[in-house]
């Protein structure tokens, strides 16, 4: 039975980038797109802090750039959704819906991780246009502009914060009397002249003008009461899920929240490789994620020699 010499599962900036270093190694490997090709990036209309682009770049277009140049040395991509990742003799076997399971020696995995949302109407459509889950990535395009901030662990602590630096003032919005955070970020946040934080309230509503966010309605969690308040950006701080659903029990260890728990890019099973989001809970930076699938790479592409494949 032919086996493909890397499968990489996820095509965003950690994907992408492990298909462009393996690729080069002449490793010819097939990634695959998952629902959302191109990652999380697609969605972000400017990205100002990846390094190369001095005036941005649209997320889409960084990641249609990434997939040409990794195609450009012989990567296929294919678009397609990874069920089941089990282990086989002599590597792995990655089932994906719709068709044959396909046969590998090596497997990055770089499905990265969905940010929680609320489910509110519109909350897609208006992602990346005053809804945003990535403070750093989008607060500085909310320069002198009040926005909202929801959550109440240490990540919107952290985001609410990052936010004054731009924003005319934050709201934090918290569904409990008090925060989940740690004491020193909560009382860090409270000490800021620019944060007024919402006890007992949740976002049930959002409304739009010319397609971006313009008002939030929200509801008392005790009183039920609604109100109104106008608001040019929304930033979710709620956490993210790992997209780790497909991988067979005992392969890798994961966390208390799902995420692959490794010290860096190997797993305790040799041949399987991870790299961005999907393992990383602490940046969840562009760059990162791309600096982690050039190091799963080249450690796909050592394994590999080792092997003597």
């Amino acid at each position: 039975m032919e086996k493909e010499q890397v499968v990489i599962i996820g095509s965003g900036c950690a994907g992408a980038t492990a298909a462009v270093y393996t690729a080069r190694a002449d490793l010819r490997p097939v990634i695959f797109e998952g629902m959302e090709p191109g990652g999380q990036l697609t969605t972000t209309s400017v990205i100002e802090n990846y390094p190369g682009f001095v005036d941005g770049i649209d997320g889409f277009e960084l990641m249609s750039r990434m997939k040409s140049q990794a195609e450009r040395f012989g990567a296929r991509f294919e678009y397609g959704e990874v069920a089941s990742l089990t282990k086989a003799e002599g590597g792995f076997a990655v089932s994906v819906k719709g068709r044959d399971t396909v046969w590998a020696k090596t497997v990055i995995v770089a499905s990265g991780a969905r940010a929680r949302m609320l489910g509110l109407p519109r909350e897609r459509e208006l992602t990346g246009h005053g809804l945003s889950v990535c403070a750093t990535c989008d607060g500085a395009f909310f320069r002198n502009v009040p926005v909202s901030v929801v959550g109440g662990g240490d990540s919107a602590m952290e985001e609410a914060l990052f936010l004054t630096r731009f924003a005319s003032e934050v709201h934090v919005l918290h569904r409990r009397d008090k925060f989940r955070a740690s004491k020193i970020m909560a009382d860090r946040l409270l000490a800021s002249d620019k944060v007024k934080v919402h006890w007992n309230t949740e976002v049930v509503g959002i409304e739009d003008k010319d397609g971006s966010v313009a008002a939030i309605s929200l509801q008392d969690t005790v009183s039920k009461k609604t109100r109104r308040h106008e608001t040019n950006g929304l930033f979710y701080a709620i956490g993210h899920i790992p997209n780790t659903d497909f991988i067979e029990q005992g392969l890798v260890t994961l966390d208390d929240e799902g995420y692959i728990s490794s010290p860096g890019v190997t797993t305790e099973t040799a041949g399987l490789f991870v790299a961005g989001d999907v393992h990383d809970r602490e940046y969840q930076q562009a760059v990162t994620a791309a600096g982690e699938g050039c190091r799963a790479a080249l450690e796909a592409e050592a394994y590999l020699a080792a092997q003597g494949a």
